[in-house]
């Protein structure tokens, strides 16, 4: 049995106002409309479903049992419009975000604190992962949006630009026979390197800028913190080579200097990244729009 919802919406309103002139004002119909429509479903569900006591109308049995179910349908239909309409204006809704623990806290903390004041019912989640292993959680459906470092070759992957990050080499006045000439890589492999692990975007990066000029740099500390390399660097443990923005502090107040090359280092790129052939929720798509706006 196929029958029009519409034919529903009409018989819950003149069950619930006991009028069939009710209904229609309520619906911005005729009452000839809605007499026709209750016989319409009372034809193809094969029995009565009203009868008249004097003005109104009222249920007959059957009526009422259809109504109780029906009343239920159309109240969580209510709620789906209702829940629908909070997700569309932002008032409910979840961000899945992938990004280094250090593009985090360097880049993207004043965007979540921007958009949280805005839309305060919007659940952030935000998940610190390497650029490779942000991707890979990107594939399988498990972030909305990831932040990594280009380029990306995955033709299922949509990339939006988001910013250039500069990486150099810092370090304390324990190596000032350093601080203001021009250093060559051969010449900083004299010295202690502190670097971040191999799995880093940042450190695959100047791997590469050394091994195209036939270089190689072995540190004497990896590390997964960046900010535990300024650190170490700071008590002067070693030449660190970080983000620029994570020893900002540290050059201001002339605790660590950086490090000229005779060649400047190549900058990275970071890209936004989300799946092509899925749609981006409004709450993930607002987000977006305020990354892109910064």
């Amino acid at each position: 049995m196929d029958i029009h919802f519409e034919l529903y919406k009409i018989f819950y309103h003149a069950a619930k106002l006991q009028s069939f002139s009710q209904a229609a004002e309520k619906l911005f119909i005729t009452q000839s409309a809605v007499s026709q429509a209750i016989k319409n479903l009372e034809k193809a569900l094969g029995g009565q479903l009203f009868f008249r006591k004097g003005r109104n109308v009222h249920l007959t049995w059957e009526g009422e049992l259809l109504f109780k179910h029906i009343e239920q349908a159309y109240n969580f239909i209510k709620t789906a419009e209702h829940k629908f309409q909070e997700v569309k204006n932002l008032d409910v809704g979840e961000i899945r975000i992938g990004v280094g623990d250090t593009i985090c806290k360097y880049f993207l903390i004043p965007y979540l604190e921007k958009f949280y004041n805005q839309y305060p019912n919007i659940k952030i989640q935000v998940i610190n992962r390497t650029s490779s292993a942000i991707l890979e959680q990107l594939r399988n459906g498990l972030l909305d949006l990831g932040i990594a470092t280009l380029p990306v070759n995955d033709k299922n992957i949509l990339v939006q630009n988001f910013i250039t990050v500069e990486d150099i080499f810092v370090a304390c006045d324990r190596f000032s026979d350093l601080k203001g000439v021009t250093v060559t890589p051969e010449r900083l492999a004299e010295y202690p390197i502190l670097m971040l692990d191999k799995s880093s975007a940042t450190r695959r990066n100047i791997d590469l800028f050394l091994e195209q000029r036939d270089l190689t740099l072995t540190p004497e500390i990896e590390l997964e913190d960046i900010d535990l390399l300024v650190e170490f660097a700071r008590i002067g443990l070693g030449i660190a080579y970080v983000l620029k923005e994570s020893a900002l502090d540290a050059i201001r107040s002339h605790q660590l200097f950086e490090i000229k090359l005779g060649e400047e280092l190549p900058p990275r790129q970071l890209g936004l990244c989300t799946l092509k052939k899925v749609p981006l929720s409004l709450a993930a798509g607002k987000f977006i729009e305020f990354l892109q706006e910064g």
